[in-house]
């Protein structure tokens, strides 16, 4: 039971994570983009890669991945949001980043592979097993430490402060002379790196698997409604919940009903209360 516990723990902080990429790529552009999971996937695809394959040591390989996903962070606002952000219809962006999403995954399905590749250690065995084993305990490590760092990179830089800006009023920003196109560019690139962070976090955990991108933006997204939309706390309390009741779910009914619970918890936060958890109600006039 308590391995089930910390098991829904862990794979609760990737989902928050990756709840945590879409809030900082919302914040400056007002996009959820649908490309948020694929990082995380491609976290762990490439930390496998530059281990396995290149012989690199974990830390450059972390470097690496993470370089990766900043890449592809850059990419998506480039490519698939930029473009479409001015058109009449607003909601383009949708299509564009699942677009985006889809070639990337198939695309790593035909360099990778298509079945799931173990992760390598990155601690001997000896020092961690059972319940602590590094699988677990990694992916909520990277958890904290990265919404910890992004409180203080909001409350005490300058660029992330010009987040919380841009999130608030852009066009204000925008007439105060900042350069929202810049800004929201690094918002990207910041939110690609973090979320390959967690990926190659928690690659042991999940595998290096192409197939994960579609899940985890689907996951994290769930993890993001429940805790609110904005809220990173609540994106904390969001994956944990998911991960925990997937776990339980998986282990009490079978891992074909996990799927069906995640969309339910979905619904049912969306009826009760469709801001989510910790989320600002959005009020506007009519």
């Amino acid at each position: 039971m308590m391995t089930v516990l910390i098991t829904g723990l862990a794979i609760g902080m990737l989902y928050a994570t990756v709840a945590f990429v879409y809030n900082v790529m919302f914040s400056t552009s007002k996009v959820l983009s649908m490309t948020t999971g694929h990082i995380s996937m491609l976290g762990g695809v490439f930390g496998a890669y530059f281990m396995q394959t290149l012989q690199l040591p974990w830390g450059l390989a972390l470097a690496g991945a993470v370089s990766v996903g900043a890449a592809f962070g850059a990419l998506t606002e480039l490519v698939a949001v930029r473009r479409v952000l001015n058109r009449s219809d607003e909601h383009l962006w949708l299509l564009s980043t699942l677009a985006l999403a889809t070639i990337v995954q198939q695309g790593v399905g035909l360099w990778w592979g298509t079945e799931p590749k173990p992760f390598p250690r990155l601690v001997p065995q000896g020092f961690s097993a059972g319940a602590a084993d590094q699988k677990f305990w990694l992916p909520i490590g990277a958890a904290v430490l990265i919404a910890l760092g992004l409180e203080l990179f909001y409350r005490r830089t300058m660029y992330g402060k010009l987040f919380v800006a841009m999130s608030e009023d852009a066009f204000a920003a925008r007439a105060r002379g900042v350069s929202t196109d810049r800004v929201r560019l690094l918002s990207y690139v910041v939110s690609g790196a973090l979320g390959s962070l967690a990926g190659f976090a928690a690659g042991q955990l999940t595998f290096a698997f192409f197939a994960l991108g579609h899940v985890l933006t689907l996951s994290g997204f769930i993890a993001l409604a429940v805790g609110g939309l904005g809220s990173n706390a609540g994106a904390l309390i969001g994956g944990a919940a998911l991960g925990l009741l997937n776990a339980f779910a998986s282990y009490y009914f079978g891992g074909e009903y996990q799927q069906t619970i995640s969309v339910g918890l979905l619904l049912l936060v969306l009826l009760i209360k469709p801001e989510g958890l910790l989320g600002a109600k959005n009020v506007r006039p009519v």
